[in-house]
């Protein structure tokens, strides 16, 4: 969480730099950072199942209750150790200059995923798409997933559609080298390799 609130505040390009928990110790550590928790985020909002989209409106909804409204949010998550002040300002520009609803980093797939394979209750495998069986790797379309960093979005939008993706969204693409989620004690060792790594260049 630290390393988005410091690449936040370092960026100059919010009029606040919030946290939303629930719980009070993530509260203080946030705090401490130099972000602000002006309300606790809702029971509602808490588990494991809220998305991104439900939480940064009760975040908006509750900014307006206490008068304040902003034109522009960007949510950054606390598990994209990678992210910096050259993205987020990459990825505010692009949002402006194209007048998109939400602008979010991705990275390309390593392999085409139209080749995917699937295993069945027997351990016996196959095609999703047996079409492609024969077709070149090169020759598939490239796809992208969500890098899982930050959004950076229009408050009206995201207010009136009530989603952070829309038909208007645009996207950067980053390298692998730039993105490593963290949901595993394998994935906290790959991200601090590559911290490493990055540090040296």
């Amino acid at each position: 969480m630290a390393y988005s609130i410091e690449v936040a505040l370092q960026s100059e390009l919010f009029d606040d730099v919030m946290v939303s928990t629930d719980d009070e110790e993530i509260a203080e550590s946030a705090r401490k950072y130099g972000a602000k928790v002006p309300f606790m985020r809702s029971a509602e909002n808490a588990d494991d199942f809220s998305g991104t989209a439900s939480v940064l409106l009760e975040v908006l909804e509750t900014y307006q209750k206490q008068g304040k409204q902003f034109a522009y949010g960007c949510c950054l998550y606390p598990t994209a150790p990678f992210i910096t002040v050259q993205r987020l300002k990459e990825g505010f520009d692009l949002l402006n200059a194209q007048a998109l609803d939400s602008v979010f980093p991705v990275v390309r797939f390593s392999s085409p995923i139209q080749r995917a394979l699937k295993k069945d209750e027997y351990g016996k495998v196959s095609m999703f798409y047996p079409e492609n069986l024969m077709k070149r790797s090169q020759d598939l379309e490239p796809a992208y997933h969500d890098a899982g960093q930050f959004y950076f979005f229009n408050t009206q939008v995201l207010l009136e559609k009530k989603q952070v993706w829309t038909d208007n969204s645009g996207v950067l693409v980053l390298s692998d080298k730039e993105v490593q989620d963290i949901d595993t004690p394998e994935d906290w060792e790959l991200a601090a390799f590559k911290y490493q790594w990055l540090k040296q260049r």
